[in-house]
């Protein structure tokens, strides 16, 4: 069936009446070519050729702010530094604008709470591979609503089971890209099986991470045990809540293998948006007591009390 050819008006009256899926949970968005932001989020387009669509060529950032307080800008944009360097890519601004930037975002969406995403893409410029065709890079920040889990799931605890997506290479794993393919697989696979959360394992049988969370536990003896992060992204909420646990548990960072989850008292992922998330069944095999523990309640608290206290606030 042949399609209409429409010029400049008549395709942007088409295009903004089309359907855009999820419109209603935007607050705000910048786009770097405009050098605005806007709050029609209708109007929240990328252009085709730029790598970060057609080629997974960036990297990406996500933060919340509750009660109108942002938290942890700073450990984001340091990740985010790392991310982009490892790939070569150097935003469009000073690094201190795209903070800036943020926090208007945020502001624009006029909401106290939501979650923020910053993309950082090699730019358009033409549908081949090489980031040389791409004359400046793209910049993209949103701010949406955020989605909460209940808080009847912290207190009766989630599932989790051993994926068949493995974990990413390690040099891949500790960038912040675009690419979440494998990510997706997981969230799928997870689905389909009826369960919370995938947990992968690398080539040696270590545990990982989750889909976009870090994972850790409690063993035998109270210790908090942090599998290394040799093919799992460095979290800025899991650093951060071991820095305020401080000398209340003793902290282990080691490899982990699927054995040491049953004998664990506690089985926890740890994110941006969970902050703290108690596991009580893995592979179906009940975690300690099946209860959620008092280590990962203390981590959760204390990140909650440290964004109420810490976090950069937004309106006046």
């Amino acid at each position: 069936m042949t399609k209409d050819t429409l010029g400049r008006e008549a395709y942007l009256e088409r295009l903004l009446a089309a359907p855009h899926p999820g419109t209603d949970k935007v607050l705000a968005f910048y786009d770097h070519r405009v050098g605005a932001v806007c709050t029609d989020a209708s109007l929240m387009l990328l252009p085709l050729d730029d790598h970060l669509v057609h080629r997974g060529d960036g990297v990406f950032e996500t933060l919340k702010y509750i009660d109108g307080k942002l938290y942890q800008l700073e450990p984001h944009i340091n990740r985010m530094k790392r991310s982009s360097k490892a790939i070569y890519l150097d935003p469009p601004c000073s690094w201190d604008e795209v903070a800036e930037i943020v926090q208007d975002v945020c502001r624009a969406g006029e909401l106290r709470q939501g979650n923020v995403r910053i993309l950082l893409g090699r730019g358009p410029g033409g549908f081949g591979i090489s980031p040389y065709e791409c004359p400046e890079p793209s910049l993209y920040i949103v701010a949406y609503k955020i989605s909460p889990k209940p808080e009847e799931v912290y207190e009766k605890g989630a599932t989790a089971f051993r994926t068949t997506v493995p974990a990413k290479q390690s040099y891949m794993a500790r960038i912040k890209s675009t690419d979440y393919l494998p990510n997706m697989l997981i969230v799928r696979e997870a689905h389909e099986k009826g369960m919370d959360f995938g947990l992968c394992f690398d080539d040696h049988g270590f545990l990982a991470e989750g889909s976009t969370e870090n994972v850790c536990l409690v063993d035998a003896k109270g210790r908090l045990v942090v599998p290394e992060f040799t093919n799992a992204l460095a979290g800025t909420t899991l650093l951060r809540a071991v820095e305020l646990l401080g000398d209340e548990v003793m902290v282990l960072r080691r490899n982990v293998r699927e054995s040491e989850i049953y004998d664990a008292k506690e089985l926890m992922v740890v994110g941006t948006t969970l902050d703290v998330l108690p596991l009580v069944r893995f592979n179906g095999r009940p975690i300690h007591d099946v209860k959620p523990g008092p280590v990962g309640k203390r981590m959760r608290e204390l990140l909650q009390h440290d964004l109420q206290e810490n976090g950069i606030p937004l309106f006046d």
